[in-house]
């Protein structure tokens, strides 16, 4: 735990009695499109990688430029339908949570956590857990904390250490910390963004910028 006169005092930013710093970011599911440029992304490269093995292999190899460029074509067109397909399954899951993606995030000197929270948890009764774990409403913070923990739905955990990059897209309120095999996503609020970014940037030895 930090000492007292280093602690960060932040609009949503929490330091708690446990040593970890919370928050909670709520995000509008139609008019952020991180959601979307993220499942996209993973079509793009799976639409591109057919498109180089099989009509680089199948088609160039063998002379057939015409043939090449036309299952160019076909690919460009399952790439409209997964972008058509990837905005239907946004709204259905949107109008599932209410338009809104709750996460809370806890963040220490070792890693930070990315967790949703169920459907039916609000903002509100989030931040009132972490104002507990804070010690501005409980002498027992165990018990929220024990709260957060059980109303968690899943949750995705960088550890310092084995960061590799680490990327700020400050438009998108958005973090991007990335080990080998797991890509976590740390969403901050725009009075908070430079303190946690700093934060995890500075503790991660291994990462690009």
């Amino acid at each position: 735990m930090e000492n007292a006169e280093n602690q960060y005092r932040g609009r949503e930013v929490q330091l708690c009695t446990d040593g970890k710093y919370r928050w909670v970011y709520e995000m509008n599911m139609l008019t952020n499109p991180v959601i979307f440029l993220t499942v996209f992304k993973i079509f793009f490269y799976i639409v591109l990688g057919l498109w180089l093995v099989i009509g680089l292999f199948g088609d160039l190899i063998h002379g057939d430029v015409r043939g090449f460029l036309q299952f160019g074509k076909v690919m460009l067109i399952m790439l409209a339908i997964m972008a058509g397909l990837t905005i239907l399954g946004i709204l259905v899951l949107s109008a599932i949570y209410g338009g809104k993606y709750v996460v809370l995030f806890e963040m220490d000197d070792k890693e930070i956590s990315h967790i949703q929270l169920p459907r039916q948890f609000t903002k509100a009764q989030a931040v009132g857990m972490i104002a507990a774990l804070a010690g501005f409403v409980t002498k027992s913070p165990a018990t929220a904390g024990a709260g957060l923990l059980a109303a968690s739905k899943s949750s995705s955990t960088s550890v310092y250490r084995n960061v590799r990059r680490v990327v700020a897209r400050r438009s998108f309120h958005l973090i991007k910390v990335n080990q080998l095999f797991n890509k976590n996503q740390i969403y901050v609020p725009k009075e908070d963004f430079d303190f946690v970014y700093e934060y995890i940037k500075s503790r991660c030895p291994q990462a690009k910028h």
